[in-house]
């Protein structure tokens, strides 16, 4: 996430972890989480939020409305709306506590002259006319960011990008009531934002990425493969694994834990090309590693790879 100022130089933070030390109502909303995990888990929390006070507030002003007119209405929207009818909760209160704490730790990081600079979206962009858009995956995705500014009642200026592929916007956020200051900026460096997309997408460079961010994401996922593993959960496993190594394709670890798995599964074809890469990036390990390989060959050679998929 950056955090851009109008006259300080752009600076970088972790907008999740921010509020995470600095919204302490939050917590009863945050799953357990280590310390690599805090800053997701807050994010969550706040979207979670979001959707409750979202829900007590169209309660209030709309259930009379609904329950007397009853309007035909999407299936989608229908059970939104349901939710929002039925909604029960006792401590509407720490709701709003959460909402004016963020609210005050948004004002003393912004000031009166900061902007946050961070993707419309969390995650990869997603691809247009991709049905992913109509799952509950990419609604949580969707949500982590959007709460940011939705609960806090932050001013935010949404500007989608010139992009063939995929959908890809970003988000401009200011303090509360700092809604003409953030138009002021946005209208000045539209027109230089827009050039430099066209600019960036005409490089064929690869991707530049936070080296350290994706390296401390791939460990946790590699932890929790090896979790999975322990509980025999062979299938989660892999797909821990798989995910690390879609993050740091280098580590060879991440490559003999999957070929573990793999094995497990009996999927020896799977497990013998992760062998063959680990021993490509590692030559280290390749006392244990070279004898996995070998009897993974004979077992394909007995059973004529049956069992993989």
């Amino acid at each position: 996430m950056l955090s851009r100022h109008y006259v300080d130089p752009p600076k970088h933070i972790n907008i999740g972890q921010y509020i995470y030390s600095n919204v302490p109502s939050l917590k009863e909303f945050c799953e357990p989480a280590t310390k690599l995990e805090e800053g997701t888990s807050a994010l969550k929390a706040i979207s979670t939020v979001m959707l409750l006070l979202q829900r007590y507030e169209f309660k209030a002003n709309h259930e009379e409305w609904v329950n007397t007119v009853k309007p035909k209405l999407g299936l989608d929207i229908s059970t939104r709306v349901l939710q929002a009818v039925n909604f029960a909760r006792e401590n509407i209160k720490s709701l709003y506590a959460i909402r004016n704490e963020l609210r005050v730790a948004l004002k003393n990081l912004l000031k009166d002259t900061g902007i946050l600079v961070l993707p419309t979206t969390a995650g990869y962009p997603l691809k247009r006319n991709s049905k992913e858009r109509l799952s509950s995956g990419f609604e949580d995705r969707m949500y982590k960011f959007v709460g940011v500014a939705a609960l806090s009642g932050c001013c935010e200026v949404t500007i989608p990008m010139e992009n063939l592929d995929h959908h890809v916007s970003l988000s401009f956020v200011a303090a509360h009531g700092s809604d003409k200051f953030l138009l002021r900026n946005i209208l000045d460096t539209y027109s230089l934002i827009q050039d430099q997309v066209v600019l960036a997408s005409k490089l064929e460079t690869a991707p530049v990425t936070n080296v350290d961010v994706d390296v401390n994401a791939s460990e946790l996922l590699k932890e929790k493969g090896n979790s999975a593993f322990k509980r025999r959960q062979w299938i989660k496993a892999i797909e821990f694994y798989s995910e690390a190594i879609s993050l740091s394709d280098t580590n060879a670890t991440y490559y003999c834990n999957r070929a573990a798995a793999y094995l497990e599964l009996g999927r020896f074809k799977q497990a013998e090309a992760d062998c063959d890469r680990a021993l490509l990036l590692d030559r280290k390990i390749s006392g244990m590693l070279w004898h996995w390989s070998h009897r993974i060959k004979q077992l394909l050679q007995r059973k004529g790879g049956c069992r993989n998929s």
